[in-house]
């Protein structure tokens, strides 16, 4: 099975092809530039160096969220178009699940998190189960310092993951339970998410798939807000 898998839920933007169990082709970046100029020319650029033609594939595979809100959009609408006008299978992946899979191996649990400003977090909670990384906890939006709390009561250590890491690294490194990720841990893989794609079950409506937010866009929080008034 030819699979795409892109990821542009958050700064870093990423594209993967594979089928089977091999890595055809992958390209990430890190850099504050705009995911709508980018994105489409990157799918591309893979596509061609790989030696696929978009209708070859099988499946397309999105992180779906929690992320930026714009970044959301703009990979899950390509995702949806793809998958819609090459009649090909749509595929949901979580993007903290993404980042979690750079934990294989970790005696403990996997903390990966995005920063989601005011002093919140986008954050998710998995395990190493065997040759599997599982879900522990629903992926959720909340205060750090109240993550943190809620962590201290674990009875493993915790691994920390996420891009983010260097505007909490001083508040996660006085936690006496907490491993930081390297650099490299941190960054999420389009392979990676390919590969967790291919093992799910597709979407039923590709028309209605939409991102996991977990959380309104400001502008429409502050129309509600006025609203309720």
């Amino acid at each position: 099975m030819n699979v795409l898998a892109i990821d542009s839920s958050n700064l870093v933007m990423g594209v993967a092809v594979t089928t089977g169990r091999k890595v055809l082709g992958e390209l990430t970046t890190n850099s504050r530039k705009n995911h709508s100029e980018r994105l489409m020319p990157a799918i591309a650029q893979i596509l061609n160096a790989v030696g696929l033609k978009p209708a070859d594939l099988d499946r397309i595979v999105v992180a779906e969220g929690p992320g930026s809100y714009t970044g959301l959009r703009i990979g899950t609408t390509i995702a949806k178009m793809m998958a819609w006008t090459l009649k090909k299978e749509l595929v949901g992946v979580s993007s903290l699940e993404v980042v979690a899979q750079n934990g294989r191996g970790f005696d403990g649990y996997i903390a990966p998190f995005f920063d989601a400003r005011r002093g919140q977090v986008f954050a998710g909670l998995y395990e190493n189960k065997g040759r599997e990384i599982v879900r522990t906890a629903p992926d959720q939006l909340l205060m750090i310092k109240d993550w943190i709390t809620e962590l201290r009561k674990l009875d493993k250590p915790v691994l920390f993951l996420s891009n983010d890491m260097e505007k909490w690294c001083d508040l996660l490194c006085s936690e006496s339970y907490a491993t930081l990720g390297e650099s490299t841990q941190n960054v999420p893989r389009a392979a990676e998410l390919a590969r967790i794609g291919a093992q799910k079950e597709p979407v039923s409506d590709i028309h209605h798939f939409l991102p996991v937010y977990l959380r309104l866009a400001e502008a429409e929080a502050k129309w509600l807000a006025k609203q309720e008034r």
